[in-house]
């Protein structure tokens, strides 16, 4: 088999319908359009929504909730995460994400307790739950917060 005499399976490819050639073509007059209305003409849309002049039903429903513009969104690490660091590194945000702990080393990280950790490495996030920290000074480690 060579690239110049490969050919497609029979049935496989259709030619393109040619609308508006005559009645005998089963696609004449109207070119399957149907009769008058918007959706016949050229340029023809309804936007994604639209009922028909009717109140869209996204309109009709109550908005609920409010989404608050102090709310700080914090990436999760967890401490059994920690033992692909090898004993007395320093692990920081860069360290996280060198390593695809974390998607960006922009965001603030919090440390959750989930999993055990037993290297010492000295950990320094925005925050970290009670229990992880616990967990982390038990292996010998250390835990520095900025928030």
């Amino acid at each position: 088999m060579k690239l110049n005499n490969i050919q497609a399976s029979e049935g496989s490819r259709h030619g393109r319908k040619r609308l508006g050639c005559g009645i005998g073509s089963g696609q004449g007059k109207t070119g399957g359009r149907g009769h008058k209305g918007q959706k016949s003409r050229s340029g023809g849309k309804v936007m994604r929504g639209f009922e028909g002049g009717q109140m869209p039903l996204i309109r009709r429903l109550p908005k609920r909730g409010f989404t608050p513009l102090s709310r700080t969104t914090y990436q999760l690490v967890n401490v059994g995460q920690l033992n692909v660091f090898e004993a007395g590194a320093i692990v920081d945000a860069v360290a996280l994400y060198a390593e695809g702990l974390i998607r960006n080393a922009v965001d603030p990280i919090k440390l959750l307790a989930t999993g055990d950790c037993d290297k010492a490495v000295s950990v320094s996030v925005a925050k970290a739950s009670p229990a992880a920290a616990k967990k982390i000074e038990a292996a010998g480690g250390s835990v520095a917060t900025t928030a």
